[in-house]
């Protein structure tokens, strides 16, 4: 097996994009396993859910956006800090970009080191780069635990579940139509990034989000899921990628093994049935490392740096 290229340094393929509906007003915009972005439309305005890498790539999404409705975007809602997700905000000049709480400390303890990773990491993700304004991407509304926006009469539950892909992590419910749109914690056949999880909340924050029993779902990455049985299959695959990631480290930390001697471990589990997943080589060491880190007893990830993320990747996949 030939050694990986940097995370995703070698992916410079462009992906497809769809603009999918998932009811009256709610679109999922997606493109084969890179981030995802929703879209609510309301009465009197609309609200984006993740904001796209670039305020350059955000400037489809806003076209997409107009072509189904006149409109405005009113509302930015960031389901978590990662800069994958956050920076393109400013190019939809919203009137509020909305986040937890706990989103925004990750931002003050964590964002610029996170931005700079990020960067480096998926350089075609970042087309526009330079539109990006200087510093960080802040959030100019907050909420503890969750909170209750109306686009004129269409109601949005915007709600922090409990700890999962981060500690932020932030879903929006549209009770009318019983949608919800997930952020990273469901992927659809796509790897789970866990750089900076809580392994052991991630499965009962999934049970929090699985008793609203949505008919429809846009995950982090992959297909729109229309129809119950789609959203419970993609609940059960993100399920079985974190316990195929945990299990096996936490095994290997009980017998002693080194981090490198966890990742061979953790390997074997998961090459055959996630291989074939988008970024799967890319999350892997990432993944294990902070499986690693939790199983010995670290609850709070640690922060990843340009140089942090090299210095494991050769480590591991050298």
């Amino acid at each position: 097996m030939s050694t990986p290229g940097f995370a995703s340094t070698s992916d410079m393929t462009e992906k497809t994009v769809s603009f999918s509906s998932l009811g009256a007003g709610l679109y999922a915009y997606t493109a084969e396993g890179d981030p995802n972005t929703g879209v609510i439309v309301g009465d009197d305005c609309c609200m984006v859910i993740d904001a796209q890498a670039t305020p350059l790539m955000a400037k489809d999404v806003i076209a997409r956006v107009k072509a189904v409705t006149d409109k405005p975007i009113k509302y930015v809602l960031l389901s978590h800090y990662h800069a994958v997700r956050v920076l393109g905000a400013s190019g939809f000049n919203a009137s509020e970009v909305i986040a937890s709480e706990t989103t925004r400390k990750l931002i003050v303890e964590r964002g610029e080191q996170d931005k700079a990773s990020e960067i480096g990491r998926f350089p075609r993700l970042f087309r526009g780069v330079e539109s990006v304004p200087p510093g960080m991407t802040w959030p100019t509304l907050t909420f503890r635990d969750s909170m209750t926006l109306w686009l004129g009469k269409r109601r949005v539950d915007i709600i922090q579940l409990g700890r999962g892909h981060t500690a932020g992590d932030t879903v929006a419910w549209v009770p009318d139509a019983g949608v919800m749109f997930s952020g990273d914690l469901v992927e659809y056949k796509s790897a789970c990034y866990c750089g900076d999880a809580h392994f052991r909340d991630w499965p009962g924050t999934l049970d929090r989000l699985q008793a609203y029993k949505p008919v429809a779902l846009v995950p982090g990455r992959g297909d729109a899921l229309i129809g119950a049985p789609k959203v419970a299959e993609a609940i059960k695959l993100t399920r079985d990628f974190l316990a195929a990631t945990f299990e096996p480290a936490e095994l290997a930390v009980a017998q002693g093994k080194t981090l490198k001697e966890t990742f061979a471990a953790v390997r074997a589990v998961m090459d055959k049935p996630f291989g074939s997943y988008a970024i799967y080589e890319h999350c892997l060491p990432f993944n294990v490392s902070r499986a690693y880190d939790e199983a010995r007893g670290i609850d709070w990830p640690v922060v990843w740096t340009d140089v942090r993320d090299r210095e494991m990747w050769s480590a591991l996949q050298g």
